[in-house]
């Protein structure tokens, strides 16, 4: 059942060198850099998301994602999930309008995994960067890098990963789009609120708030090529690819920024809508699940995590 959760809307990662992740963020993702704070923090998006940001970078002493939030349709929304989450058994903090600039009050909870969440019902839309509104040209002139075009999802590691699929279905009204299992085993669930493959994603883990990767969407397979390009021209550590994922379809690269988070850019996919059943892996078949073209996963994809 739809529940009024839009989209992801924006992932808070912590870098440890603040600079160093804007190089990484601004001109080899291709990040557009739209505002800082007192705090330090600094503002980006993909160049086709109208609102003003999607990914916070912070400085801190050890890497990984503070949070990820989604926008909802409306304040109404906003506080009737707040009161869902409580007597669901959330731990539920309402922060006030304003701590993130030209953003809504934000409704901020704990999964059962351990990884922090957000809801917001508005956030200031100064439109996709360079290109109007009206009588739009198809892409603007000044992209940097490989020109990520927005934030697409993330992927989460923990133990509870059945409690915090029961969140996200029955409070948040997301649905499975597709998942692994082995035998009655959930091992990986892929969930939308949208049409998308997926917007969040959990792996069974035996530590708890593990950050996996957040994701970034490019128009096509010709540019996750040219990504791999600008990782091998730039020196980007890179993870594996570019090749495609047997879940979702997708094609894929996987490489890390400076500080050790993990990022993935991402075209194609599949799509999905509620009353689609999800498309189900099994445990014998996850190498190809996970990378469909080399049919197994390298250690390292696995196991480093922030």
């Amino acid at each position: 059942m739809l529940k009024g959760v839009l989209r992801p809307g924006h992932v808070q990662l912590r870098v440890l060198d603040l600079d160093a992740a804007l190089i990484h963020y601004r001109d080899r993702l291709g990040l557009i850099e739209t505002g800082r704070d007192d705090a330090g923090r600094v503002y980006l998006k993909g160049w086709t998301e109208v609102d003003a940001y999607s990914v916070i970078l912070r400085e801190a002493d050890s890497a990984g994602a503070d949070f990820m939030g989604f926008k909802v349709l409306d304040a109404a929304t906003l506080d009737r999930l707040a009161d869902d989450l409580a007597k669901w058994g959330c731990p539920v903090e309402r922060i006030p309008a304003g701590d993130l600039p030209g953003t809504g009050e934000r409704v901020r909870f704990v999964a059962p995994t351990g990884h922090v969440f957000e809801l917001y019902a508005t956030r200031e839309q100064p439109g996709k960067w360079g290109v109007t509104a009206r009588n739009p040209d198809a892409w603007p002139e000044g992209l940097r890098g490989m020109a990520a075009q927005r934030l697409d999802h993330c992927l989460f590691y923990g133990r509870d990963i059945d409690a915090t699929i029961r969140l996200f279905t029955e409070v948040l009204g997301f649905w499975r789009s597709e998942q692994a299992v082995d035998g009655d085993v959930t091992i990986a669930s892929f969930l939308s609120c949208s049409m998308k493959a997926h917007d969040v994603a959990f792996i069974r883990h035996d530590e708890d708030g593990r950050f996996h990767h957040a994701s970034f969407h490019l128009p096509s397979w010709e540019a996750v090529l040219r990504a791999a390009d600008l990782i091998s021209i730039h020196d980007i550590p890179l993870d594996i690819g570019p090749t495609r994922h047997g879940l979702t379809h997708g094609e894929t690269i996987y490489f890390f920024d400076p500080s050790g988070n993990r990022n993935e850019v991402f075209a194609g996919g599949n799509y999905t809508y509620p009353d689609h059943p999800p498309v189900v892996w099994t445990a014998d078949e996850i190498g190809k699940a996970v990378f469909y073209h080399q049919r197994e996963v390298n250690p390292r994809f696995m196991t480093v995590l922030t």
